[in-house]
C-alpha cells in the first residue's frame, strides 16, 4: 500500500469517529431533553391521588356550618325574633280570648244591649261549654242527674236551628255560630237552677220565673241572630224556636 493510500485511509477514519461522537452527543442530549421534559411534565401535573385531598378542602372549605348546627346568621336570628314577636297568643290560636267572652256575657245578661255582629259571629265554645257544665252541676246539686239530657237536647237544638237560620238568612250561618250562641245565652238558664238548689220550683212563683227565664234567653238569642245574620225585623220570628228550645231546659229544671 502506498502512503497516499495509508493516508486517505487514516483520514477516513478519522471523520467517522468524529461523526460518531458528534451523533453521540446529539443522541445523549435528545435524550437528557425528553427526560428533563418528562420531568417538567410530572412536575407540572400532579398524580390525580394528589389532586383528591385538595378538592375535598375545596368543597369541605365552602361549607362552613356543622350537622344539625347551621352557621350563624345576625339576619336569620332578627327574622325569627320579628316572626316570634309577631304570633298571637297560644289561647288566641286555640279561639279562647277571655275579652271576648266577657263581652259576649255582658250582652247575654243584658238583652236591651245592642249586640255587635263581628263578635257574636264567633265559633267561640269555650263559654257553651263552661255554661253547660254549670247548668248540669247545678241541676246535680238539686238531686237531678240531667247531663245527658242537657248534651242530647243541645245539640238537637242546634242542628235545627241551624236548619232554620239558613233557610231565613241570606248570606247563612255556621254550625260553630249557632252552637255558640244558643250556649252563651244558656247562662240565665244556669241562674234558675242555681235557684232550684235553694227552693223548688214547683209553684206558682217557680212557673213565673221559669217563663222569665225563657224570655230572657230567647230575646238575648234573638237579638244575637239578627245582629249577626243582618236579619232585621225577624227578630220574634226567630224568638219563637229560641223559646221553645229553652222551655225545654226550663221542664229540666223546674220537673
Amino acid at each position: 500500500m502506498s502512503n497516499f493510500d495509508q493516508f486517505h485511509l487514516d483520514f477516513y477514519q478519522s471523520n467517522y469517529t468524529i461523526d460518531d461522537q458528534e451523533e453521540g452527543y446529539n443522541s445523549y442530549g435528545s435524550n437528557e431533553n425528553l427526560c428533563g421534559s418528562r420531568k417538567n411534565q410530572t412536575g407540572a401535573q400532579p398524580p390525580a391521588s394528589g389532586l383528591a385531598p385538595s378538592e375535598m378542602l375545596l368543597s369541605s372549605q365552602s361549607y362552613t356550618g356543622q350537622i344539625l348546627q347551621p352557621t350563624y346568621s345576625p339576619d336569620t336570628h332578627l327574622s325569627y325574633a320579628d316572626g316570634f314577636d309577631e304570633e298571637p297568643p297560644l289561647l288566641e290560636e286555640l279561639g279562647i280570648n277571655f275579652e271576648h267572652i266577657w263581652q259576649k256575657t255582658l250582652t247575654v245578661l243584658n238583652p236591651m244591649k245592642p249586640a255587635d255582629g263581628s263578635i257574636m259571629n264567633e265559633t267561640d265554645l269555650t263559654g257553651p261549654m263552661v255554661f253547660c257544665l254549670a247548668l248540669g252541676a247545678t241541676l246535680l246539686l238539686a238531686g237531678k242527674v240531667h247531663f245527658g239530657y242537657v248534651y242530647g237536647m243541645s245539640a238537637i237544638g242546634c242542628l235545627a236551628m241551624h236548619a232554620l237560620l239558613n233557610l231565613m238568612s241570606v248570606s247563612g250561618v255556621s254550625h260553630g255560630c249557632v252552637a255558640s250562641v244558643l250556649g252563651y245565652c244558656l247562662l240565665p238558664m244556669v241562674i234558675l237552677s242555681s235557684s232550684a238548689v235553694v227552693f223548688s220550683l214547683q209553684g206558682i212563683l217557680g212557673t213565673l220565673l221559669a217563663l222569665f227565664i225563657i224570655g230572657w234567653c230567647s230575646l238575648s238569642a234573638s237579638k244575637i241572630f239578627t245582629s249577626a245574620l243582618a236579619m232585621e225585623g225577624q227578630q220574634l220570628l226567630i224568638a219563637y224556636p229560641c223559646a221553645l228550645l229553652y222551655g225545654l231546659f226550663a221542664l229540666l229544671t223546674v220537673f
